[in-house]
């Protein structure tokens, strides 16, 4: 039997605003995901690690505090340091449209703005996730 996608949810910096990442933790649990949830404050290099020891699949960001940029390239960055580049990353929160070109080039694999996005759109992602297996090709 084929395990489920395991899913990591972030929130990273500053931000204290954790109703959307708790919702869409659950949403990811009641579809069949095993989710953890980091809690607030997280720094970019606890996220990493903790996606590592936990050997997810995907690693959800979700920022409002407008660093998304920064915040996930140093994510994204200690990963490949951790030699865990296989590790899908998506993003979620307050994302300008003029950010999602510069996110897309740092190596995120979908961004969900929260001002267009659904809960059922991003569980939707999720289950095509899972039937697809999950995480990356460990050399992209």
């Amino acid at each position: 039997m084929k395990r489920p996608l395991k899913v990591l949810i972030a929130k990273v910096g500053l931000d204290g605003h954790d109703r959307g990442a708790i919702f869409v933790a659950k949403t990811l649990s009641e579809i069949g995901c095993e989710v953890i949830y980091t809690g607030l404050y997280q720094t970019p290099e606890k996220v990493a690690a903790a996606a590592v020891q936990e050997d997810v699949d995907v690693v959800g960001l979700s920022v409002l505090s407008g660093a998304h940029v920064a915040l996930t390239g140093q994510v994204i960055a200690a990963l490949k340091r951790y030699g865990a580049q296989g590790i899908r990353v998506v993003v979620g929160g307050v994302i300008f449209a003029e950010d999602l070109p510069k996110l897309h080039a740092l190596g995120v694999d979908r961004v969900f703005p929260a001002y267009e996005s659904s809960l059922g759109a991003v569980a939707e992602y999720f289950r095509e996730l899972a039937l697809a297996g999950g995480r990356r090709d460990e050399s992209d």
